[in-house]
């Protein structure tokens, strides 16, 4: 890979980082504005919702143009190899599929669209991105493997969508897990990846000070949650996990575990008292850790440590021998089980 200006390929992701974040950070507040003249709130209108005040929305669409003028700019600083630069296309497409679609789905509140349509668009994103080579390699036959790929890509698009109940809680989940699949990814020749996260890390730390403002405050949307999902589910795929041991391929399970986990528990809890997975509660983890006690900065914090930790355990896992990462995968899974029946018992009203 070619690039310019004297920079190192290590230097050449931090100026991603940087350009995500600067863009996304400077036109934030432009599309709070922009929001605010044209009524694009989201009121609070309904049982399940957490905030008290109609508040802008559509902070989604700084997020998506700060991804994208990382990765433009970084086609002109960077030559980059074909492969690469036909996978970070269809990224970039795909991402803005779903982008539109959020946009459509946050000026439709407060019911939004129904989840069919939803499903649809995001499978459509998901095929675009198997035609372009990014999917599933440790499966055969093809079509299997093209099958998981595509629940892989809406299920983690959705899990990012469905986390986004907190203020801070779904950017910094993002910003950890670009993180952990950027720093495993560094030493392979996966450069796409690396360049993605890159960006989807910056345009998530870009956003992360508006949305956690007391004066200023915007929420990102589906324009946003689903935008971070869909690049992250992408580049999930894309690096090898299994140069050390057959079982790092699982790998990504612990990088994206915090939003996998709140969408897994939060149906689960649902179709046990009889109800739709689809249809809003209360029953999120973060708003458990609420009832508890705990301020939700302490839990956007709390959540975050895990998410870091767990891609520790993930980092871990593709490093050491098969008997240590079959001992670090049933560890996290007794823990989490305890936890899940821990606050499964919290009263929520």
């Amino acid at each position: 890979m070619k690039h310019y200006g004297g920079l190192t390929t290590f230097q050449l992701y931090l100026v991603a980082v940087a350009i995500a974040a600067f863009a996304t950070a400077c036109l934030t507040p432009v599309v709070r504005l922009t929001a605010l003249r044209f009524g694009w709130l989201d009121h609070p209108t309904s049982s399940v919702k957490t905030h008290r005040v109609a508040t802008p929305v559509l902070g989604g669409i700084a997020v998506w143009l700060g991804f994208a003028a990382s990765l433009i700019a970084m086609r002109f600083l960077t030559d980059f190899p074909t492969g690469t630069l036909y996978s970070l296309r269809a990224i970039l497409a795909g991402s803005a599929l779903v982008f539109i679609l959020g946009v459509v789905d946050d000026l439709k509140k407060p019911h939004g669209l129904h989840f069919k349509p939803k499903f649809a668009v995001q499978l459509i994103a998901a095929l675009l991105l198997i035609k372009f080579g990014i999917r599933i390699r440790f499966l055969a036959p093809d079509y299997l493997a093209a099958i998981v790929t595509a629940f892989w890509v809406v299920g983690i698009t959705n899990a990012f969508n469905i986390i986004d109940i907190m203020d801070g809680l779904c950017s910094s989940q993002a910003a950890i897990a670009a993180l952990g699949f950027l720093l495993i990814a560094l030493p392979s020749e996966h450069i796409y990846v690396n360049f993605a996260s890159a960006a989807i890390l910056g345009a998530a730390l870009g956003f992360l000070p508006w949305n956690m403002s007391s004066g200023s405050k915007i929420f990102m949307g589906d324009s946003g949650s689903l935008v971070l999902g869909f690049v992250l589910s992408a580049v999930a795929l894309g690096t090898d996990y299994t140069q050390v041991n057959p079982l790092g391929v699982y790998a990504p399970l612990f990088i994206l575990l915090v939003p996998m986990y709140d969408t897994l528990f939060v149906s689960a809890l649902r179709m046990l008292r009889g109800h739709s997975p689809f249809l809003g509660s209360k029953d999120h983890f973060a708003l458990r850790l609420e009832a508890l006690g705990y301020t939700r900065n302490q839990v956007v914090a709390i959540a975050a440590f895990a998410a870091a930790v767990l891609s520790l355990c993930a980092f871990l896992i593709t490093q050491v021998s098969t008997a240590w990462a079959m001992a670090i995968y049933v560890f996290v899974t007794l823990y989490v089980g305890g936890l899940s029946w821990r606050i499964s018992r919290i009263r929520m009203t």
